[in-house]
């Protein structure tokens, strides 16, 4: 099969939906598998439509998640842009990084992490109460929780957190922020100096472990440390950010959904996970990649050099992997995509769960009341963003 005669679709594409990815993609679906588009800059890519295929690119050993991508984070002083950028190597160097962060991100030690994460949402929602309504929960609830969740993680002392939320509010791809090259100097030095002190004395914290454990060894040198905290922070803020909120508004339309949840909290595991796969708001950002051989994937000849791009909000709604896609069902237990699959599969896709879990399931039990301030159509999404997600969310109760 050969690209479509027809003019290539340009990448990315606006969501114009809250509950659904972009039009396009479902007719790309039941065009190919792959379809040939357009980057901004002209260059062509091959945009991933389907489950299976998906599945096959992320985990096949010929297709490279080096590409060489600009959008890349980068300090200032980075001369050596791979040291611990695992997010962009393959094996066997993403595995060495790999290796050393499901130590720290396992069940077990996300298992161990529960109450502090439960005493971070309640810390949260005691403020929001206190305030009283009404509130935004995307700035009151929604950001703070991850940001201090990931600060916990990496042995950010808690009066350094309003330090750390301010700058990830400023790294966040949801909009341009003129301060946002100074926000990752204050972020990278802050952790060079995490590192000083825990080469100085034992410091809790995955930072402080990880450079006890390595950084004598030479098997990680500070800047790749660094850059690992990087990639650590704005993977684990904005993404379980915009997932909480978004994730609370859907429920809040579809009450039917809404009411079994409540009724039954054992279903919040599956809840938390058709929630990620039905907004999948990392989409195409995360899953980047190269092909370093010719061969042939779903009818598709792809050549070596080609670029591919999984598009996760299109596998995730493909109709061939889920039985009525684009509804949304609690009780799902489809295997989505948007933690990705394969080697790269996210590594802290076991925190993110427990985040939303405990998100979800204290915010709807301690505000039972809780409802929008406002109508659907006037919350500000984040349509033509890297990521999906809200700019704000007027609630009362």
């Amino acid at each position: 099969m050969s690209a479509s005669e027809d003019a290539p679709p340009t990448f990315p594409m606006e969501r114009t939906c809250p509950f659904a990815p972009p039009a396009e993609y479902r007719r790309m679906r039941a065009r190919a598998p792959l379809v040939r588009a357009d980057l901004p800059n002209g260059k062509p890519v091959w945009a991933v439509t389907r489950h299976a295929e998906a599945r096959q690119i992320l985990s096949d050993p010929r297709i490279s998640s080096n590409t060489g991508r600009p959008e890349r984070p980068r300090g200032p002083d980075d001369d050596r842009p791979d040291d611990g950028f695992f997010i962009d190597l393959d094996p066997p160097e993403h595995g060495k990084y790999r290796r050393m962060l499901i130590s720290e991100l396992g069940t077990r030690q996300v298992a161990a992490m529960r109450p502090r994460i439960q005493r971070i949402v309640d810390t949260a929602i005691d403020e929001m109460l206190e305030n009283g309504p009404p509130a935004d929960l995307v700035e009151s609830f929604a950001r703070p929780v991850p940001a201090r969740v990931i600060c916990e993680l990496l042995g950010v002392p808690a009066g350094d957190h309003g330090f750390f939320e301010s700058r990830l509010q400023m790294l966040a791809v949801m909009r341009i922020d003129p301060r946002a090259p100074q926000a990752s100097r204050d972020v990278r030095d802050y952790l060079r100096d995490l590192i000083r002190r825990a080469e100085r004395a034992p410091q809790d914290g995955l930072i402080g472990r990880l450079a006890a454990r390595y950084l004598p060894t030479g098997e990680l040198t500070a800047d790749a440390l660094i850059n690992v905290g990087f990639l650590l922070l704005l993977a684990g803020y904005e993404s379980p950010a915009n997932t909480i909120s978004l994730g609370v508004v859907t429920l809040l339309e579809h009450p039917e959904q809404l009411a079994a949840l409540r009724a039954d909290p054992s279903l919040l595991p599956s809840a938390a996970e058709e929630l990620v796969r039905f907004h999948s708001v990392q989409d195409w950002v995360s899953f980047d990649r190269m092909a370093e051989d010719d061969l042939d994937i779903g009818g598709v000849r792809i050549r070596a050099g080609d670029r591919l791009t999984v598009l996760a909000a299109s596998a995730n709604r493909d109709e061939r992997a889920f039985e009525n896609p684009d509804e949304l069902d609690i009780r799902r237990s489809a295997h989505h995509l948007a933690f990705g699959h394969g080697v790269h599969q996210c590594v802290g896709r076991n925190l993110a769960r427990a985040e939303l879990e405990i998100a979800y399931g204290t915010l709807l039990t301690r505000i039972p009341t809780l409802r929008l301030a406002a109508g659907l159509d006037e919350l500000p999404f984040a349509y033509d963003a890297g990521l999906f997600g809200l700019h704000a969310m007027p609630v009362t109760w």
